[in-house]
């Protein structure tokens, strides 16, 4: 399925969105590598919903204001893109800096969302457990740290990106080191208010996730309200890629309350 490209004003923003199919709303936060590839996991989505896929400001070819410093301003600039789209009752899913994000908007107002599914999210962190160092980590080992298995990261290092895609993926570093740098992908303040995600939760992690450790999954357990947990075996950080088709039916099992 291919997805539309529209450009979404909000502000003096302009923000690129992917959206397909047609339904009940999916919003879709991606994580610090952007939106490189149109997914086999998104064209399972928009088969039965409307799924929008922004690209976060300053990353992709969104606009990338100055007044966008942190996670907390990207939330509250989220709260006013939704706001402006007239967006009700809406699926949201994040994945890492994207369940992140999902945490922060919905700490803050919640009214717009009928539940939310985060993949792997960063944000909160289990003292003693550091997370991976992706900032440090040499190009290949950063792709290759991302899954357990190793032929996705074959597949994405055999590809040899052109200079767009090279200033594209510059762009989505520079956006990433931005809001995950100091501290690495952690809101100290984040963990004592996800009490406030008074939403259905559904937590999926991979357990050999190099990136945050599949240990954080459990706090988000504790911490929220309402959650579920799903661990997957022999999967590293970007669940919803290396496992897409059970990541798919846990996530439609949830939809419809379907125990896991």
């Amino acid at each position: 399925m291919a997805a539309q490209l529209t450009g979404l004003k909000v502000h003096d923003v302009t923000v690129r969105l992917h959206r397909a199919g047609h339904g009940r709303t999916v919003l879709f936060l991606h994580g610090a590598g952007g939106v490189p590839l149109w997914l086999p996991f998104f064209d399972t989505l928009a088969a039965h919903h409307e799924l929008l896929v922004p690209e976060h400001p300053g990353f992709g070819a969104s606009a990338d204001p100055a007044w966008i410093r942190s996670m907390p301003d990207l939330a509250m600039f989220y709260l006013d893109l939704i706001e402006e789209a007239d967006l009700q009752d809406v699926h949201l899913i994040g994945n890492s800096l994207g369940g992140w994000l999902a945490a922060e908007i919905l700490i803050r107002d919640r009214s717009r969302f009928r539940d939310v599914v985060l993949l792997a999210p960063a944000g909160i962190r289990v003292r003693g457990v550091p997370p991976g160092d992706n900032f440090i980590w040499g190009p290949e080992e950063a792709i290759r740290n991302l899954y357990h298995d190793q032929t996705f990261a074959d597949r994405i290092l055999a590809v040899q990106p052109d200079e767009t895609q090279t200033d594209v993926l510059l762009r989505n570093r520079f956006s990433a080191a931005k809001f995950g740098w100091q501290p690495r992908w952690l809101n100290p303040d984040l963990e004592k208010w996800l009490h406030r995600i008074k939403l259905p939760a559904l937590v999926v992690w991979g357990r050999d996730d190099k990136l945050l450790p599949a240990e954080y999954a459990a706090l988000w357990g504790e911490r929220l309200p309402n959650a579920r947990l799903v661990m997957l075996e022999a999967c590293g950080h970007l669940p919803h890629v290396e496992h897409a088709d059970a990541v798919a039916r846990h996530i439609s099992g949830f939809w419809q309350g379907v125990p896991s």
